[in-house]
């Protein structure tokens, strides 16, 4: 084990990646002799050549369609998104092309790319920089998404993305890239897609989020010691869907307020929310509680806080949920 930032264990599992198959791919926006703007990529290129860790022109359709045609000439592809909303040309590719290739060859052709990405806001950035898109993409039929809140996830889902044989979307929260260093298992580390990590244990309510939004549900969790016991489900995959976690932490608890940086209005919360409604309405003692961003743009980094969940917004909803 080895203490590393997150974005340090995000390098650490393209190095390790990128030694065991030399199929892999590495291309994008300054990803190359830069090492990328948040230095994810830094040493790639000089430890492995600029014929498999090279720089793009800034047009994320693209490079995104230059991976697909990597992907059918038998390469495994990682495609480095400078920032969540530069993604956004690349849709087209990500919706038509992408998600759908297995599906067009009846099975005939895999799609081993792995998109990867820093996402959410809480850094004092501007425009385009801070957005949460995960739904985008988890709406798409053929593409998996994974999230990690941890160093440690993040070099295992990384890893595990990488060696799929579908499209993944990686989605790194740029605001805990630098927070804190945890342990990191040295050499080859995945972690299996779909499968959901229990951050803390609890009896009274249960706290869902994912990446960016695990630290704030903690704290959270931690200003309610005393006054109730709260259990921290960390999703983890967003699809696949851990829905065997999900369930039963809410069948111990009964209660559920789930956390998304996200807007509200058909939100990533929402799908937990039917999912609990749909198969976890015996065991409920009161309606899921969502807390999220709110449905406007994503505002000036002056009142981004404003803007962003807090610790006491899901204190406020867990207190809800409690006194029903």
């Amino acid at each position: 084990m080895a203490e590393k930032l997150l974005v340090e264990a995000v390098n650490d599992a393209l190095h390790v990646e990128m030694e065991r198959d030399a199929s892999i791919l590495v291309l994008g926006e300054d990803v190359g002799k830069l090492g990328g703007v948040f230095r994810a990529t830094a040493g790639l290129q000089e430890r492995f050549g600029a014929d498999r860790c090279f720089d793009t022109p800034l047009a994320e359709a693209g490079i995104l369609g230059t991976a697909v045609g990597l992907c059918m000439a038998g390469w495994r592809p990682v495609v480095e998104m400078q920032y969540d909303a530069f993604s956004y040309p690349a849709l087209d590719q990500l919706i038509n092309h992408v998600g759908r290739y297995r599906w067009r060859t009846r099975g005939a052709m895999s799609f081993p790319l792995t998109i990867r990405m820093p996402y959410g806001g809480g850094v004092r950035a501007p425009e385009l920089h801070d957005d949460s898109p995960e739904t985008y993409y988890v709406h798409t039929p053929g593409v998996k998404v994974a999230i990690p809140s941890t160093p440690a996830d993040a070099k295992g889902l990384l890893a595990a993305a990488i060696r799929d044989p579908d499209p993944v979307v990686v989605l790194e929260p740029k605001l805990h890239y630098r927070t804190a260093k945890q342990e990191v298992p040295e050499g080859e580390h995945v972690v299996p897609l779909g499968e959901a990590r229990l951050a803390r244990e609890g009896t009274d309510v249960t706290l869902i989020a994912y990446g960016a939004m695990i630290p704030l549900a903690e704290r959270a969790a931690d200003a309610l010691e005393g006054e109730a016991s709260c259990e921290v489900l960390d999703l983890r995959s967003l699809k696949p869907l851990d829905e065997d976690a999900l369930l039963a932490s809410v069948s111990k608890t009964g209660r559920a307020v789930v956390v998304q940086e996200a807007p509200r209005v058909a939100g990533f919360a929402a799908e937990v929310a039917a999912v609990l409604a749909e198969k976890a309405i015996f065991d409920l003692q009161g309606p899921v509680l969502r807390v999220t961003g709110y449905d406007v743009p994503y505002p000036y980094w002056q009142i981004e806080d404003a803007y962003m969940p807090s610790v006491e917004r899901v204190v406020d909803a867990a207190r809800r949920l409690l006194a029903a």
